[in-house]
Formats: C-alpha cells, structure tokens, sequence
C-alpha cells in the first residue's frame, strides 16, 4: 500500500487556505467547518456572500467540494422572535402555516399555502432581507394538509442540536481525510434483496471505504434468518461501515435501519429528504405494530433521524475519500433514488437503481437513464418475468372506473389495498379525476393521508404537471372532497357505496384485512388488486385464484368480486426494464440482477444477456462480486 509523506500539506488544509483567500473581509467570515459532506462557512454578514454568489461559486470551481453559506450563530434572533419578524415581513395572503427552525443548519422553513407569493425575490418580500433581520436563513416550502409528521421531524432535530453539530464535524473529518492508498479497488457483497424481494442490502467495498446501499426488513419472512441482511457473511463490525445510503422509504429497503444504530453504528445515512420523512414514518408503523417482537425502539429510529443527511437530486456528494454520490430520480415513489456512485479517481461507476419505474405514471417524472458514465449496473426484476407487460396505463384508468362504476350502481363497497406510500398517492390523483360525478364516499385511511401530506410539501420531486398544481392551489390535489378515516366499520357508517382505500396492499395485516372481512361475503362487494403481491401472502394466494384465505389466524370465505389491474404499478415491467437497459447499452459493460422473485431475476438477466450481449449476472444472497 502506497502512504502519502506525512510532511506534505493535507487536503483539507489546501481546502481551507484555498477558502480564506478568496473571501474579502466584507464577507464577515467567522469560522470553517465541516457540515457532513459540505464546507459550511459561517458569516456575520451572509448577505454579502448572498448577493456575491460568483465568489462562492469558484471556490467551489476550484476546490470541486459543496460550499453552503450559513449565518453565524451570534447574529440569529431566538425562534419565538425570528418568527414574529417572518410573520410580519410575509403578506398574510401567502397563509403562512407555521415556520419550523433548524438550529444546526441556521435554517427557518417557512410553510406557506400560497408559496409562490414568496419564492421569488421582489419589492414585498426578500429572503437576503429577513436573513438580515433575523439571523436565520429562510427556505420557503409549500404547507401540506397535515403538517404532523414533518413538525414531530422538527421536533425530534431540535432535540439533538449538540449532538448533530459534533456529528457533521466527525463526517466531515472522516470524507475529507487524505487517502491512505493509491490503489483502486472494489467489490460488491449481497447480503439481502437478491432472487428475492425484500430485505435489499447490499455491501461496497473499496480500498479505502464500506458503503451499504439500502438496509431493507422482509416483513413477510416466516423465518427470522430471512427477515434481516445476512451481516455475518460480510464479516464487519458497524463501526467499520462509513456510510449508508437509501434508494427510498419502503420498509424492504429501510426497516432494518434503526437496527444498525441499536447495535452501535453511528456514521452518517444519505437519502433524500422525502425519503427521510416517510422512512421514518413507516418504522412508527412498525415499532407500534410490532410490540415487543420489534427488532428496534422508537429511540433507535430518533438515532437514524438525527444521522441521516438529506440530499437532493443531481449534485454531486463526497461520501468518503475515495467515493462520490449522485442521487436520480427512479419514479418509484416520492424521493425515491437511482445512486449513481463514482468510485476512485474515474476507476468505476456504479449505478444502483433502486425500485425504478420507466413508463409514465401521473405523480412522478419517469426515471432518469442519462449517467454520464456507468460500468456495472444494479438493476430490479420485481416483474422481470417475459409475462409481466402490465396493460397500458389508459386502458388501466378505463378498468378501474368501470369496475368502480358497476360496483357503485349495484350499491356496493370497492377495497383497493393499496401500499402507504407509491400507489396509494397515484391512485389518489386518478379518482379525484372521475370520482366528482360518482355518487360514492372516498374513504382514505389516515396513514395514506400523513403520508400524502409530504408529498404536497416536496412538489419538486413530482411530475411537471402535479407539481404545478399542487403550488398554485390551496386544496389538495390528491382528493381533497375525500373523507380521512381510521379503520371504519362500514355497518356503522353511512348505506351510500363507497370506495376504500387502506393499507397493507399484500392483506397481511392492517387495516384493508378489516375492511376485507366487511365487504367480504357481499357479492356486490369488490376487492381489487392493484400493487405487486409477494409469494405467500394472502394477496399473493387470491390473485392467484384463491376464494378462502386465512389471514391471522381467521378464515375468511370471499364471495365478492375480486379483480386484478396492473397498470399501476411503480415497478418497471418487463418491456420498461429491457428498454431501460437499451438506453445505456453503449455504457454498461456488466449487469446485475436483483429485487424479484429467483425465476423472474434468472429471466431478465438472460434476455439482457442475450439481446445486447453484456456481461449479466443474477446472484444470490451472500455472494461476493469483484467489480473493480
């Protein structure tokens, strides 16, 4: 191994003096420090470095590092008067809902319902004006419906402003560290999520850095062993691992999560901020479910709320000294993620896609293809099967308003059990389309709604058209006419029809198993099956022509009508994946298949290795691959 002398100058001392030279004095520059991945440089006078962004610009240029300009803790006004300042600089038609303070970051994030009032600079309202006034930078977002979630995120950063400062600092010292050697080196171990779904995870490994992506729970596992990631085949410690990184919410991709804080990891995790939201939402879930068979607490889960660093799509991330991240749009849910890593001095580019869905869906753009560079790509096979062609989205919209339709005029109920978070908010925008004219309740069980609520409050990561209206109104655009409830008894309710959706999509549990049980012995009654159904679970065994299932323990005798439309997925199908892999064919020089069932992953990789005659490989769980 090739050691730099100790007597030449660091990287981070380069860094520094590069910094110090190029702020005049009229910047009011108090200190540097490291902020995780970022450079934060901390001012007297921010709005100086505000109205000069060309300075920070080529510093940035030359010392190719994240520069943010952060307010020096002496000038900020306490939060109860900051927020007073706010309130009286902001016209009160912008209906302000409330502003939330991070004190790590000097950051007020003002929620508003008419944001674009707000986000431009003019002669009413002037963010470098109230960073002046107050001391704090002020970030506009758009207020949702329900602003509980992020407010108990809010709650739970504000709680650990000490220990988040220390931690960025320790971050930051561990990335820009000199290398240790000059070599290149990487492999790739799968510790869960391959010939299977559930429990994604898989281990990087380079000469200088071990990065996980993903950290997934299979909740559907019937044996413990299958449940987790298989970290005693990878043979490391936590304190060994230097990052993680999350392509998106779900539970088959988080859950595991807060374990590796419960067993003494302490690093940093990357996500977006959507995804920080929403992970943290669905381990709740789980942890209250679960009870004392839980895998971790409520305070594991504070512990990786207060390590994660959020990133947004498209810039490009130091994570170690010899590995950088850009994170892209998959089109799977809100902040979901392709990871596009970059490994060495250009040695090898990875690319990770996560759950990625390349085909049109109203919520979300489709997924991003054009890396600049990719050698080895991990790709999913949720429906790698030659079989799985979901029917084209219009045709999809058709069936489900005629089913909706028929069962309606019959005086019937529809379950859709649908996922918290991806379908669920799709679904939401298609019946607020042709609902108005139907004479039916919408139920929407309350956990959707929490959850859709972040999806107003982060229109940039929808569609073009989503996002435009979502911040030019003030309702919701996902059903605001539809009523919020918790696990509603249908016989105690009102005889108009309605249409249902709640959560678990796979019927293992939760509250579609008791609307299932209502609806179940009416035959004008209809379930229908929209989301992806793992082998074994009650979904799996009626989509598959089952009309008794036992779900905990109860038998339950369907004489409803039951349906299957699978236009709707956020899983590519089989044509999208191939088609994906078209797009980067001139790139790629191997492919690795992951995240579906062992005959669908076994598939996909042969029709990649046959059709565009690259490398392809489609491992299992506890497999070491040398990528580098």
């Amino acid at each position: 191994m090739q050691r730099k002398s100790p007597y030449q100058e660091s990287a981070s001392q380069n860094i520094m003096a590069v910094i110090l030279q190029s702020l005049p004095q009229e910047s009011g520059l108090t200190k540097i420090e490291y902020e995780g991945p970022r450079i934060a440089l901390y001012s007297k006078n921010p709005s100086y470095l505000m109205q000069n962004s060309q300075l920070v610009s080529n510093m940035v240029n030359t010392i190719k590092k994240r520069i943010v300009i952060r307010t020096d803790e002496s000038i900020r006004k306490p939060q109860d008067e900051s927020a007073k300042i706010i309130s009286e600089n902001i016209p009160k038609e912008a209906g302000v809902a409330g502003t939330l303070f991070d004190a790590v970051l000097g950051e007020a994030v003002v929620f508003a319902k008419k944001p674009w009032m707000l986000a431009q600079v003019g002669e009413d309202f002037d963010n470098i004006e109230l960073a002046e006034k107050t001391g704090w930078k002020v970030r506009i977002r758009k207020a949702p419906q329900n602003m509980g979630l992020i407010e108990a995120l809010y709650r739970t950063l504000g709680e650990a402003v000490g220990e988040r400062t220390k931690f960025y600092r320790e971050v930051g010292d561990k990335i820009f560290r000199d290398k240790l050697s000059e070599s290149a080196e990487a492999s790739l171990m799968t510790l869960g999520g391959f010939a299977e779904v559930g429990r994604s995870c898989m281990l990087l490994t380079t000469s200088e850095s071990k990065v996980l992506l993903d950290c997934g729970l299979n909740i559907y596992a019937k044996d413990s062993l299958a449940a987790m990631p298989r970290f005693d085949a990878a043979g490391i410690g936590m304190e060994e691992i230097d990052a993680v990184v999350l392509s998106h919410a779900h539970m088959d991709h988080t859950g595991f999560l807060p374990a590796l804080f419960k067993y003494g990891y302490s690093g940093p995790v990357y996500c977006t901020e959507p995804t920080l939201l929403l992970m943290s939402m669905l381990q709740r879930d789980y942890v209250r479910r679960s009870g004392n068979a839980a895998l971790y607490s409520e305070k594991d889960i504070d512990s990786a709320v207060i390590h994660t660093i959020t990133l947004t799509h498209g810039i490009v991330t130091d994570i170690s000294p010899d590995v950088k991240l850009v994170l892209s749009n998959s089109g799977h849910i809100l902040g979901s993620t392709s990871v596009h890593l970059h490994i060495g001095n250009g040695d090898h580019n990875l690319v990770y896609t996560g759950d990625m869905k390349f085909g049109r869906t109203l919520a979300l753009e489709n997924a991003s293809w054009n890396f600049p560079r990719v050698e080895t790509m991990i790709i999913e096979s949720t429906y790698g099967g030659k079989e799985d062609i979901m029917c084209p989205r219009e045709e999809a919209e058709a069936r489900l308003a005629s089913a909706i339709s028929k069962t309606v005029s019959a005086g019937g109920h529809v379950l859709l059990p649908v996922p918290v978070i991806g379908i669920s908010q799709e679904i939401l925008l298609v019946l607020d389309r042709f609902m108005k004219g139907v004479q039916a309740r919408v139920l929407v069980e309350k956990s959707i709604s929490e959850a859709t609520a972040v999806y107003e409050a982060y229109p940039e990561f929808l569609s073009k058209e989503v996002r435009q209206r979502v911040l030019e109104s003030e309702t919701s655009q996902f059903g605001s006419q539809f009523s919020i409830v918790e696990s509603e008894s249908l016989k105690n309710g009102s005889s108009e029809p309605a249409v249902i959706l709640a959560p678990s999509s796979m019927l293992i549990g939760g509250p579609s198993v008791g609307y299932l049980k209502q609806i179940a012995g009416d035959p004008h009654n209809r379930l229908i099956m929209l989301s992806y159904q793992a082998v074994d679970t009650p979904g799996r065994i009626i989509q598959d022509g089952a009309r008794q299932v036992t779900i905990k323990g109860e038998m339950i005798n369907l004489q409803c009508q039951v349906e299957r439309i699978d236009g709707f997925g956020s899983h590519s199908d089989y044509n999208q994946a191939m088609e994906y892999v078209k797009r980067l064919r001139p790139k790629l020089r191997r492919v690795l298949v992951n995240h579906g069932e062992r005959q669908k992953a076994q598939n996909l990789a042969s029709s990649i290795n046959k059709f565009f005659k690259i490398q392809t490989q489609h491992p299992l769980v506890q497999e070491a691959i040398k990528l580098l």
